[in-house]
This record gives structure tokens, sequence and C-alpha cells, in this order.
């Protein structure tokens, strides 16, 4: 079974991914903005990335300081996203379900209660 922590990091790499696939001249602070984790956290995201070869590193060569990078997804980095997707949909469908059957029963009850109200105010 899985850890809460893998999938935490799981679900943080492809929100890394996902975003990077579609902005990879994104920066660090932008990343770690839109993440919702600290710049250092978007670094060390990154850098995992880098390490596994599912990111790799270029130069932006639009922007005017050429030290700005471009964080592209290899054709490595495009099947693990996929692959992780899956995951995250599938688990954010278990949530959703979870919560469809909570709210359904307290809409039961709360009806049960309001018909329960009405039946002893008369």
């Amino acid at each position: 079974m899985t850890s809460n922590r893998s999938k935490l990091q799981e679900d943080t790499h492809f929100r890394v991914l996902r975003l990077l696939q579609d902005n990879p001249e994104m920066s660090q602070r932008e990343l770690a903005e839109a993440v919702g984790i600290s710049v250092g956290g978007a670094n060390y995201v990154l850098k995992a990335l880098i390490d596994k070869g599912l990111v790799k590193l270029g130069n932006f060569t639009a922007a005017e300081d050429k030290r700005r990078y471009a964080y592209v997804l290899t054709p490595r980095g495009i099947a693990k996203k996929a692959a992780i997707t899956k995951r995250f949909l599938a688990r954010k469908m278990e949530v959703y379900e979870a919560l469809k059957a909570e709210i359904d029963v307290l809409r039961h009850e709360l009806k049960d209660e309001t018909s329960t109200d009405l039946s002893a105010s008369r």
C-alpha cells in the first residue's frame, strides 16, 4: 500500500509536470506559487525530476535574461506524467465518490429531521 507521503509527493510531481508541459518557461517562483509549495520545495522537486530524467533543463531563448531556463518534459517524462495522471484521477474519483455518498447521507438525514420537526410542530 502506498503511504500518504508518497501520494502527496506523486501529486506534487503530477502538478509540476502538468504545469511544465504547458508552460516550460515558468520560473521556480511561479511554479511554487501555482503548486502551493515553497520556492525551495519547487527547486527540490525540479532537481528530482531532472535526476530521474523526466525533465530536461534548457535555456529559455526568448528571455532577455539568458539565465532563465525552460523546463522541458522528456519523452520519458511525458509517459510518466500519463501514468501519474491515471493514478491521480483514480484517487480523486475515490474522494469524489466518498464525498458524494456522505452528501447523500447528510441530505437524507436533513430531510428526515425537517419532516420530523414539521410533524412535531403540528
